[in-house]
């Protein structure tokens, strides 16, 4: 180990997902161990180019595994986009003596890390904090799991009242680009009908789903919505249009918002952001660069960042036709 790595930054940037502390963790405990240098960075790329940087010791990550959110906090840098706003955060780590960073965050975060390798050649080490699951090269983000957990007790909450009141709810879980959100906690929390970006169900057949629920005789029903569904209408939109095509409905919405980024970390976050925190910070001491850590299959793998930022994480199509069966 060594290839002239002495000191490592880390920084979240993006959206915040739970697990992202245990991560943060991990790699300043990773570097106390193999002895390097690690320096916080505050406010992702912004806090980069501010040279908002502060040493972390061992002790300095105690009792943060099991919170929510960042310590290092995040901001989404429009300034980092630019070549100067990047030239500006080189010089900052330059006077800093940082030989190598670890970003956690989703692809706009790995965009971010891999021009800035292209142009630095700045050793780069990517850790996928999302809780939308929609990053290549990985099974599981940092932050998914724990997500689905909030989804589903809150979806649960929502049927006892459904249910009382012989309601349809539409439910709106986040998810702009990728249905994994909605489509496991949809099954999970035993939804009627889950509406996914990847499968346009057509409003047509969305009605006719209903219809054959109030057929069934059950008295509520639960519609999971993912915010970046192609059905062509807003989830207001499409409760008033069920409203107007099936009177016998009386429709209420649940925008879950951004409950569903916070809360403490599930075990499964917790331990995910841990190994990979560890593997980035051994493989920047292997002199490996622009790479994500991900879990395949239950094993530690690396992905070009290029890789993970252009591949598709596809749906688990066997998934969407269980909760077809589901719906009968």
């Amino acid at each position: 180990m060594g290839k002239g790595i002495k000191k490592i930054g880390v920084l979240t940037s993006g959206g915040d997902a739970p697990g992202m502390n245990a991560a943060i963790r991990a790699v300043v405990r990773a570097c106390a161990y193999y002895n390097v240098q690690c320096v916080g960075v505050y406010r992702g790329y912004q806090g980069l180019i501010e040279g908002d940087f502060r040493t972390l010791a061992a002790h300095d990550v105690s009792n943060i595994i099991n919170c929510g959110g960042t310590i290092l906090k995040s901001a989404r840098s429009q300034e980092f986009r630019t070549k100067e706003g990047r030239q500006k955060a080189y010089e900052q780590i330059k006077k800093e003596k940082i030989d190598a960073i670890v970003l956690i965050g989703g692809d706009g975060t790995f965009t971010g890390g891999m021009v800035f390798n292209d142009e630095f050649n700045f050793p780069c080490l990517g850790i996928p904090g999302t809780i939308d699951n929609d990053i290549f090269g990985t099974n599981y983000t940092i932050g998914y799991d724990t997500a689905l957990n909030t989804v589903v007790e809150v979806i649960d909450k929502i049927r006892d009242t459904a249910s009382s009141h012989n309601r349809l709810f539409f439910v709106e879980v986040m998810g702009r680009d990728a249905g994994f959100i909605a489509l496991n906690a949809g099954v999970g929390a035993g939804a009627e009908e889950i509406l996914i970006p990847e499968e346009d169900l057509g409003l047509d057949r969305l009605l006719e789903a209903l219809k054959r629920t109030k057929r069934s005789g059950k008295s509520s029903s639960i519609v999971v919505v993912s915010e970046g569904d192609k059905i062509g209408k807003n989830v207001f939109e499409l409760a008033d249009y069920v409203e107007e095509n099936l009177p016998e409905y009386e429709v209420r919405v649940s925008v879950l918002g951004h409950m569903q980024r916070g809360g403490s970390p599930s075990c499964f976050d917790r331990v995910l952001a841990t190994r990979l925190g560890v593997k980035a910070v051994e493989l920047l001491l292997d002199g490996k660069t622009n790479l994500m850590v991900g879990l395949v299959n239950n094993k530690v793998e690396t992905t070009d960042l290029d890789n993970a930022v252009k591949g598709h994480h596809e749906i688990n199509k066997e998934l969407l036709r269980v909760s077809d069966i589901m719906s009968i």
